[in-house]
């Protein structure tokens, strides 16, 4: 038996946090999809380098062209206004060694804050765009700003597609599986599952990527 939840919000449902479902949507906590964790980086309008550590995204294209696609960016956020202004974005890659420091620019991202600064991370300029990059990453990704949309049309949240012209990879990561997935490879956000019969909250979780089978 399958249990259903629809548009309305259950009223069993607890938040984690007082905010959270001001901020997500009751389908987010229902379905718990696990995606990547990113730094998307851009310049603030006053020079600095601002941090977003990110995870609602996904990546796919065709022969013509490759592309991010970043779910769930808030509107009111520097990263939004960065993008919009500067039309590019740099994203980047880092391993789970590297969550502390990415949590620390969340908790310190004032508009005069170098949020390079707070994570101590060392700043290389991308290739094609105007972005800076983490040098520190062991992927790069630089994208032109292609399209925004605002999916609920309630000025909260937006969708924004970016076009990627280079990707710049660390030469430890260029052949094989071994470094790219494990302990030095992509960091992954799984969310807490909803318990979907008493509406308790669980804590979300941080992992890499186990490969269990070659296809």
């Amino acid at each position: 038996m399958k249990i259903e939840i629809g548009k309305d919000f259950p009223q069993c449902f607890i938040p984690s946090y007082p905010e959270e479902f001001k901020l997500f949507s009751h389908f987010e906590t229902t379905a718990r999809i696990p995606t990547v964790l990113l730094a998307i980086i851009t310049w603030k309008e006053n020079g600095k380098p601002n941090v977003c550590f990110h995870a609602w995204s996904c990546f796919h294209g065709d022969k013509i062209a490759f592309f991010a696609v970043m779910g769930n960016l808030y509107q009111h956020t520097h990263t939004y206004a960065n993008i919009q202004r500067e039309k590019c974005f740099c994203i980047n890659f880092l391993p789970i060694s590297y969550y502390d420091k990415l949590i620390d620019t969340i908790n310190h991202n004032n508009y005069e804050a170098d949020e390079f600064s707070v994570g101590k991370f060392a700043l290389i300029n991308a290739k094609t765009i105007h972005a800076p990059m983490i040098q520190e990453a062991f992927i790069n990704m630089e994208c032109t700003l292609k399209e925004t949309l605002d999916l609920s049309g309630a000025g909260i949240t937006a969708m924004m597609i970016g076009q990627v012209p280079h990707i710049s990879v660390e030469e430890e990561y260029a052949q094989g599986y071994e470094k790219r997935y494990g302990k030095d490879g992509f960091m992954m956000l799984v969310p807490g599952p909803q318990d979907l019969k008493t509406g308790e909250p669980n804590q979300s979780a941080i992992a890499t990527i186990n490969i269990e089978k070659y296809d």
